[in-house]
């Protein structure tokens, strides 16, 4: 069983950058594809990155060019670096974790970004 934590939301302005973190407990993260989804209010649920156990990196065509996905083992732990934030990039973030990247039973609790104008 796996335990995730986030941290690292707040209220930042268009243009600023943001850097999420995600902690694990219970089992390493090097098992694991791990990813950030996230979702604002009356919205689906969206994908916004994942990083594969070998390491290799996707970023959702919305964030393409401004995210940056990354995983440490001695702190097990995942993060999120989105630059260039917009207002649309405002929603819950959270972090998951899975034994393939096409199933996620493992998610943290959330951490909200706000993106103001």
């Amino acid at each position: 069983q796996v335990q995730l934590v986030e941290s690292g939301g707040g209220s930042v302005q268009a243009g600023e950058s943001l850097r999420l973190s995600c902690v694990g407990s219970g089992e390493t993260l090097r098992r694991f594809c791990l990813a950030w989804f996230r979702q604002a209010p009356g919205q689906e649920r969206e994908e916004v990155a994942h990083i594969q156990r070998d390491g290799r990196r996707t970023c959702a065509d919305s964030v393409k060019g401004r995210c940056t996905i990354s995983k440490y083992s001695a702190g097990n732990s995942l993060h999120l670096l989105l630059t260039s934030l917009k207002p649309e990039d405002s929603a819950m973030y959270y972090c998951a974790a899975g034994r393939s990247c096409d199933d996620y039973p493992y998610w943290g609790q959330g951490t909200q970004v706000i993106v103001s104008t």
